[in-house]
Order: C-alpha cells, then structure tokens, then sequence
C-alpha cells in the first residue's frame, strides 16, 4: 500500500549547499604532506642543477663578465662551454683548433693539476704541454660545491624539516613537503581543524583560491583533457608554495655566491630532474601533476633516470622506439612477457611518471679516488711510485676538508687499482686505526699495494693507476680532552677556598685531628703471613712450630718433628698437609680480626665446623680434616724410610691407606740396609724431615 501524501523534506536545500565541491585529496594526503611521505600525492620534490658548473667557477673566480665565452680545458680537449660560448655551436667534444675557430674571442681555462714535488694543487699556464707529468685535480670545484650545498641548507629551516640531498658536485635533491605543509596550514587556517567525523578518508575543502601567479616560472602545458578553466585543486596549491621556496634559493646562491642555476619543481626526483633540464640556463620549470602525461610525452625513455645503458637499448629493441608516447601504448602484459615480470612493472610506472624514490638527506661521501691514465704509460717501479706519491696528496688533502684532522670522519681502507693492457688487478689494504692519517702513511700503504702486484705478475707497462680510500666511519663523539678534567675561573677559586679553610682548620691548636686506629705487630693474619712466607725454603719442623703460634688458647703446643714419638690419642686421623695450613683453611677470627679467636668462640661459632686433632692440639676445619690426616700419614712414611717404621705407626695408630703396609723386619733381612721402592714412570718421590 503506498502513500498518496507527496515527499516533502524537512529542510531545504541551500542552492549554495547544492553546488559545494570537495577536494580530489584527503586529510589523510594532507598528514601523508607533513611526513614527507613517497606516496603522498600532494608531495614536492626539487632538483637544483647548475649552470655549466666548471664554466661559472672558473669565470667566477677569474672575475670574467658573464656574457664572455669561455670553456675549461683538459689537456687537448674541452670539459665544460659556458652558455654564451655555445651560442658559437661549440660542445664538448670538439677540439680546440676547432673551438678557436668558431669562437674566436673564446677564453679557455685549464683546470687545476698536480705537479710532482708540490703539496697543493695550482693552476699552471702550460699545463696542457705537460700530460705526462701533472695530474687533474677537481679539488676548486668540490670546494665551491660545498660552499653551494652549505647555502642551500642556510636557506632552508633546519632538520628534520630540511631534507636535502647531494646528488653530484653540481645538482641537489629537495624535499620540500613538511616545510609546504606548515606554510600550508598558515595561509589556509581552515586545514587545521580534525577531519569531520575523525574519518582521514574524508575530502578536503576545495580551496579558495581561483587564479595562481606563477612569478614568471616555466608552466609546462596541461594534458590534453585538462583545461586551465578548471580550478586550481591542493596539489596545485604546494606546487606553487614550492616554487616559491625553489625561488629563494636560487636567488641566496645567485647573491651570496655569484652562481647561477636551474630547478625543476614536480612531485618526484624523476619528474623534478627532467624538468631543472627542461628550460636552461637560471629559470625554473614546475611539473603539476595535471601535467605529467604531456611532459613525459615529447621525452625519448633513454634520457629518463635509470632508463639509459642496457636497459634503454634492450626496450628499443625489443620495441622498435625510445620515444616515451609510444611506448605508452605498450600495455604492461607486453612489458612484462618481454622485459620480465619485476623490469616491466616498473617501466609500466616509471613512464607514466610514478616514481616513490625517497630523498636521503646522508650527503656526506663514502670514497675518494685519485686516478690517472698513462700517455704514454709508464714503465718502472720509480715512475710509479712517483705518482703514488701525488695521489697520497692528493686524497689527503681531502680528507683534511673532511675533518680527517679533527677525527670526524676516518676511513677504514685503501685500495689500489693498477691497469696493464687489458688486466686489471686490484689491492686492499686496512688503515692501523691507532695511528693518525698523514700523506706519509698513505703512501707508504699504497707503495707497498703496488709491491705485491709487481710480485704477483707482469705490471709494465702501466696504463693506468687509481688510488682511492672508503669504508669511512664517524669519529666518537663527546669524549672530553685533558681540558675537560680542569677547573677554571669561579669553580677554581671556590675549590682553592674548600682547600684553604680545610688546612686552617686542622692547624688550629684548639681542634684535634681524629687519630688513625693503631696496627696490631703481632696480629693473627700479619703472623700468619709472615710464617707463611718463610715456609716456601723452611722444614717441616719450622710449619709445625708455626702452626703451634697460631693457636696458643689451647695451652699446649708440641710440635711434632721427623722423630716424635709421642704416643697419640687412639683415633687421630693423620691426613691433614702443612700445604692446608699454610692455606690458612682453619684459622678463625673474632669479629674486628685483632687477633685468634678463644676457645669459647671456637666452640660456640654456628657458621664454622672445627676438627681438633688430637696428635697436635690444634682446632681446624672440617673441611681440612682429610689433608691434615694425610700429612701425618706422609710424616710416618718418612720416618719409617729412616728405620723408625714400627715406632711411628704405632704413633699414628692407623693402617696405611688402600692396603700399603710397612715393611716388616725378617731374619733374613735383620741388619740389612733399607732399600727404597723403585720410583714408577710419571711418579716423583717426597723428601721429607
């Protein structure tokens, strides 16, 4: 059964409700932004390239103007054509007659090098004439590079927010996405609030804004089914806040350091290195997402990251083209059954613009090379050892800048690399981690690499030599030097006063010093150890009258010596050593250890077990009883060996152990001299009495 009755809402409908639009990207994306995280879509990578590096760096430090031509040399060819000079048509692998020829006001500068004999690279004026005996050094162009890198970070705020990455001597990655996202929230208050219903999922409000002013950047044009008509979306909004922060560090290197340099501004390192190359020199180039397809589409896949060498030339033969719009068109089935399953997915992604490759704000290096190419190449130890020499140098002026000097940074290794003909063999050697790192040691390491090669095979001629240095490690940290251990100023002052009032105080005739306890000289331990040290030489009869000391409570001491023959009470166990006595086993003592214990303090004490042997008079404990017994044992043997047997067995009133029984006196043997049992293999007789 229906209702007749029309539906009729219980509200209105606003026409402005009916026409609210929400954003493409979540707070979800938003919180992805402020955790730099890879996969967020509102993510804003830079890559900061300089123009023709070598070029500026030398027109730089020369003070030539900037619109001069000029080109850095490298014995007869060129490394680096600034922009004005390629206007000429020159590039980098023309020659020099050449280069002259088109650009006839051209200024050609050769890179530093290193002579035999120097400890400093320079720049020499005929260093081009002298190939055979200098070597390149690239040292200038590090040096300034740091000098850049170190801007960069001035600039921007310090970590974790900073997340910058040192790709080459010329180019940097950015992170720029937590920094974007504070600034983000700043300029749009109402991001800040939760998500309704505390959903991440939910949309975003659309933003405000309408029209963007790019500030004269390199706008790359929108793909084919995007128009500018629509409204700027988040994504947008950070790619112009990025621009902005890109700008002012161009402009900081640009003022501080007289360079100039490109960026490309996207959502990834890929798209973002395309683009610092997209429109050179000192401009900018931003990448929007909406834009990606018609970006990538007029490259070839060879020039994008990762995508050259083998792999580049095994797609465009598998697939007949290198243009990116092409093989846009293979789907990924066809990529993986011809590349591989794990290489296919990839390509699929990578040309279509996904990259999640982080920024690794580690820029601090992990080896250093020092290298040179033989022409002619060289033929002897001496020559050889010669450049090693320069290559030790060369490193260790390197590892000075590092802070190999301070202990900040140390390597572990050094290897060396050694080229004849088509052989290239290889030695390593560790870095003695006590010893500091000069260029003596260097050397000395390397010249003895060079040894063992010499010794393993052929070596000359040489064509090539690489020394090189890594497995670095950080130097420990808050260790304190002497200084440390030391007071100064108001510490020292108040120390010294302590002092003063400390000596003042024990002069004073009123105030008595407490006294030391006095030293027991006839204490039971100090007895006991002086006797011990005179028994190592002493006879047994010396250990039996000491034993007798150490006990005088009992009243009675009679040590028994080599001829007692007093008669013993009927069951004393006799195989106790002197060894247990002066171990010092039995000796108990009262509670402040003045001196031995008494009689009652024997009897009465609960954690000491004693034995009283009855043939000596003395207490000891349990524990001692069986050595002890044995001693006296032993004891009775010597004496039965000088013709006393039956009288000291009768003194011992026990039977020998494991059934070994005296000797007895026969007719047959009356008078006749005693023989000793014979001494087995392995066995020593005891001497004693």
């Amino acid at each position: 059964m229906s209702s007749s009755q029309p539906f009729v809402p219980s509200s209105p409908i606003s026409p402005s409700a009916r026409h609210l639009r929400k954003s493409r990207f979540t707070y979800k994306h938003l919180s992805q932004l402020a955790l730099s995280s890879n996969t967020s879509p509102l993510r804003v990578i830079a890559h900061v390239d300089l123009d023709a590096f070598y070029a500026q760096c030398e027109g730089v430090r020369l003070g030539i103007a900037e619109d001069q031509p000029l080109a850095v040399q490298q014995w007869q060819g060129l490394i680096a054509i600034n922009y004005p000079a390629r206007k000429f048509g020159l590039t980098r692998f023309i020659t020099i007659s050449e280069a002259k020829k088109l650009c006839p006001d051209l200024i050609m500068q050769h890179v530093a090098t290193w002579k035999e004999g120097d400890a400093k690279w320079a720049y020499h004026e005929d260093a081009f004439a002298h190939i055979a005996t200098h070597k390149v050094s690239l040292d200038p162009y590090r040096l300034e590079s740091r000098r850049i890198l170190a801007c960069i970070k001035d600039v921007l705020p310090a970590p974790p927010v900073q997340r910058v990455e040192k790709a080459s001597v010329d180019e940097v990655f950015l992170d720029l996405s937590t920094q974007i996202h504070s600034i983000l929230l700043e300029r749009y208050p109402e991001l800040n609030g939760p998500a309704p219903y505390d959903d991440s999922t939910e949309c975003l409000p659309r933003p405000p804004t309408t029209a963007l002013d790019w500030n004269t950047d390199a706008l790359i044009d929108l793909d084919t089914d995007e128009t500018e008509d629509d409204d700027p979306d988040w994504d947008d909004i950070t790619m112009l806040i990025g621009s902005e922060i890109v700008r002012s560090v161009r402009a900081a290197i640009r003022e501080r350091l007289k360079y100039t340099c490109s960026a490309g501004i996207a959502r990834n390192k890929m798209i973002a290195k395309l683009g610092s190359g997209h429109k050179k020199p000192n401009r900018q180039t931003i990448v929007r997402n909406r834009a990606i397809q018609q970006f990538l589409g007029g490259f070839k896949f060879t020039k994008i990251r990762n995508l050259g060498g083998k792999l580049g030339d095994d797609i465009v033969s598998k697939f007949g083209t290198e243009q990116v719009k092409e093989l846009l068109d293979a789907p990924m089935g066809q990529l993986k059954s011809k590349l591989g399953d794990d290489t296919g997915s990839w390509v699929y992604e990578i040309i279509r613009g996904e990259d999640t490759s982080e920024v690794n704000p580690r820029t601090q290096i992990k080896s250093m090379l020092s290298a040179k190419s033989f022409r002619p190449t060289i033929n002897s130890y001496d020559q050889a050892a010669k450049w090693l020499r320069i290559f030790a140098a060369d490193i260790f002026s390197r590892l000075v800048e590092e802070g190999v000097l301070e202990n900040k940074r140390r390597p572990k290794t050094v290897n060396l690399h050694h080229r004849q003909g088509g052989q290239m063999r290889s030695r390593q050697a560790p870095i003695p981690s006590g010893r500091a790192i000069d260029e003596t040691l260097l050397f000395k390491i390397a010249e003895n690499l060079l040894r063992q090669i010499i010794v393993d095979g052929r070596a000359w001629p040489c064509a090539n030599l690489q020394l090189s240095v890594g497995g670095f490690e950080e130097g420990p940290t808050g260790n304190l030097g002497i200084g440390g251990f030391l007071v100064r100023g108001d510490e020292a002052k108040a120390v010294k006063h302590s002092l003063r009032n400390t000596q003042e105080r024990w002069s004073d005739p009123l105030v008595s010093r407490p006294e030391k306890r006095p030293k027991s000289e006839h204490g039971a331990i100090q007895r006991f150890l002086s006797r011990q040290g005179t028994n190592h030489e002493g006879s047994d009869e010396d250990v039996l009258s000491n034993y007798s000391d150490i006990d005088q409570s009992k009243g009675s001491s009679s040590p028994l010596g080599a001829n007692n023959d007093e008669q013993q009470p009927e069951g004393y166990d006799s195989r106790d050593s002197a060894l247990s006595i002066a171990s010092g086993g039995f000796a108990s003592f009262d509670h402040d250890g003045n001196g031995p214990p008494t009689s009652e303090s024997r009897l009465t004490g609960s954690d000491i077990q004693t034995y009283f042997c009855s043939g000596c008079g003395q207490d000891m404990p349990n524990e001692s009883k069986e050595e002890h017994q044995d001693w006296h044992f032993a004891k009775s043997l010597a004496a039965a060996e000088k013709g006393n047997g039956p009288q000291q067995a009768a003194i011992t009133g026990r039977a020998s152990p494991q059934g070994l029984a005296f000797p007895k006196k026969s007719a047959t043997n009356k008078g006749a001299p005693h023989t000793q049992r014979k001494v087995e293999k392995g066995q020593s007789r005891l001497t004693f009495g």
